[in-house]
This record gives structure tokens, sequence and C-alpha cells, in this order.
């Protein structure tokens, strides 16, 4: 029997030590409330698909208290996902650089907030439009 027992490094924690692994961890945990959304959606393209009543089971069900409850716990995950994203985006960007100097990362972050909000807002008056 060998008496060696080979060195393991421990992995459990190890992103709580660093500020920095500690925000990428939340901003990944974030993403199930992205794919929990996309659950939801596609719940609503099956009851489509299924017809007339399943479809209106599927609005009836959305417009339940524990429903408006699970969008806005889905909403806040995606405006945290966005932000860190944002945030995040400076630090994993090559260099941009614009007339021979470099863009500050509060730009990029700044710009690509402008984009999402913007994005968002065409998004929403193109629904309120086709809305009933």
């Amino acid at each position: 029997m060998n008496a060696r027992r080979p060195y393991r490094r421990p992995m459990t924690g190890w992103w709580r030590k660093n500020p920095y692994f500690v925000e990428y961890m939340i901003h990944e945990g974030t993403a199930l409330a992205v794919a929990a959304y996309a659950l939801v959606l596609l719940a609503g393209l099956i009851a489509l698909a299924r017809g007339e009543a399943a479809w209106t089971a599927w609005l009836s069900l959305l417009q339940s208290a524990p429903m408006l409850i699970l969008h806005g716990v889905l909403l806040l995950g995606f405006v945290y996902h966005t932000w860190t994203w944002f945030h995040i985006m400076p630090r994993t960007l090559p260099p941009i650089l614009i007339g021979g100097s470099r863009v500050a990362g509060s730009t990029i972050t700044r710009a690509g907030l402008a984009a999402a909000l913007l994005a968002s807002a065409l998004v929403y008056i193109v629904v309120a439009r086709l809305a009933p």
C-alpha cells in the first residue's frame, strides 16, 4: 500500500476570497434569471401551439400574484445582470482606441447601459403598439 497522498488543492469557497470573483459569481448566478424567463416564454410558446384554451390559461397564469412576484424577481435579476455585464465589460475587452487615444472604461460602461436602455425602450414601444 502506498503511503503517499498527493496534494489536492482545496476548491471549496475559493471565489469568496477575492471581491472580484464574488461579483463575478453573483453575476453568473443572475444568469439563472435569464434562463428561468426563457422557460416562461417557452411555456407560452407551447401553450400557443396547443390552442386558444391553453394560451388563455397561460395568460391567466401570468396575471396571478405569484407569477407577478416571480416576474418582479426576474426583472431585478435582469437589471443586476445587465448592470454587472456592462460594468465588467471594460475589463474584459481589448483596449479600444479612437483617434489614437484609449476609450475610458466608464465610457464603455455608460455606452453599453445606454444601448441596453434604448433597446428595452424600443421593445416596449413595439409590444405596447401590438397589444390589444
